[in-house]
């Protein structure tokens, strides 16, 4: 058996990192930014009013201290007007939020210190020069590094980006993954069951989980015990994959399909020393890589976490794969098979005060227990070298 380390180290070696492409900016959500952008304008671009009021000089309002000040108002500023005269000493300019400051002022009074006259302007109050100012480029500067590589585009970022002035950005692509399920069991719903049939499940999860991390999934379901029917089914549609994921047939049986076809082909299998999930396989099947996956769903499940889900998160730039990993303690004893790290699924629980939450198992190990994981909100990790866990121990927690 090898180590989950190692096996996760090959899986997202063999995945190296996405094209990168430029996407505009509607379509770039999730992803991340694979080259520094620099600003094409400053922010503000120019100076600009941060209040609805009056644009004045401050030493024309001083007295206001001692009593009301007024002034003419000889321009009417709106946001958007790009026509701006000066302020002439002793005036007043009607201007609003986002609006462009005129030459000659030095303060904005805002209109509620005022009378709102639109003629002529009551002042009530003095403002110091700079006052309700937003100065060009006190954000971003023209020319300067606005986002940096590595930075995932969410909202903030994205709208930071329109309005240094791009329309597109340098990105990592999204991976193309395709799903294939195997077993001659497996039928679609809502097809009737016969005896010895089960409804297939593992696509539908890889797909989802693949998905949600903003990757692009192809599923094949349903996929039968046939070496050369899976390598007819598959292997046309390898050109327009980044990756091909499977489940089922890696173990050490008879009727292994992915094994039996993959053999040979430039795809390894191997024992890992965890549970679930034990046999694995990766590798490149013309010149596509490969992760197998074993068959049972919870082992689907512990194995995307363990391995896929960091290394597709990787090869799209993402800084951190990891899921948080706190500390808690354990509500009831736990076992765990010496030699091999265990994944439990859990139920994590925040103490407030405490500097460790508490944990406890949903359901028992056995890797065909889905429904226990949909009540789960963690993973519980017992190490190799650890194979019994007291209550009240602490253990290692991955929040899911």
């Amino acid at each position: 058996m090898i180590s989950v380390d190692a096996h996760r180290e090959t899986v997202t070696g063999l995945l190296g990192n996405a094209p990168v492409i430029r996407l505009p900016l509607a379509s770039a959500a999730g992803l991340v930014l694979a080259e520094d952008v620099r600003a094409g304008v400053s922010l503000p671009p120019f100076d600009n009013s941060a209040m609805d009021g009056y644009a004045v000089r401050a030493e024309d309002i001083a007295s206001a201290a001692e009593a009301p000040v007024t002034l003419p108002v000889t321009e009417d500023i709106p946001a958007g007007r790009v026509d701006i005269t000066k302020l002439e000493p002793g005036t007043a300019h009607r201007i609003m939020t986002g609006a462009p400051l005129p030459p000659g002022a030095d303060a904005v009074v805002m209109v509620e210190h005022t009378d709102g006259g639109v003629t002529d302007v009551r002042i009530l109050r003095t403002a110091v020069p700079g006052a309700h100012i937003r100065r060009q480029g006190e954000d971003v500067v023209e020319g300067t590094v606005a986002l940096s590589a590595g930075t995932v585009l969410g909202p903030a970022q994205l709208g930071l980006a329109a309005a240094v002035g791009l329309a597109e950005v340098p990105v990592f692509r999204p991976l193309k993954v395709l799903v294939v399920s195997t077993g001659t069991e497996l039928v679609d719903a809502p097809e009737p069951l016969r005896h010895g049939q089960i409804y297939e499940s593992n696509s539908i999860m890889l797909a989802s989980a693949i998905r949600a991390l903003g990757c692009e999934a192809e599923v094949v379901r349903s996929v039968v015990d046939d070496v050369d029917e899976f390598r007819a089914v598959i292997e046309p549609r390898l050109a327009d994959v980044d990756l091909l994921v499977t489940s089922g047939g890696v173990s050490a049986g008879a009727y292994e399909v992915v094994k039996d076809a993959l053999t040979g082909q430039g795809v390894e299998f191997r024992k890992v020393a965890m549970q679930p999930g034990g046999p694995q396989g990766c590798g490149r099947w013309n010149g596509v890589p490969v992760v197998t996956l074993p068959g049972n769903p919870v082992s689907v499940l512990v194995s995307f976490e363990a391995f896929l889900r960091p290394a597709l998160l990787a090869a799209m730039g993402h800084a951190g794969v990891d899921r948080q990993r706190v500390r808690a303690r354990l509500t009831e004893a736990m076992t765990s098979p010496a030699g091999r790290r265990q994944f439990r699924r859990g139920f994590y629980t925040h103490s407030e005060g405490e500097v460790t939450g508490i944990v406890g198992p949903r359901g028992g190990p056995g890797s065909h227990l889905l429904a226990s994981f949909t009540q789960a909100n963690c993973l519980i990790v017992l190490p190799e070298d650890v194979d019994s866990a007291e209550q009240g121990d602490e253990v290692d927690v991955l929040l899911l």
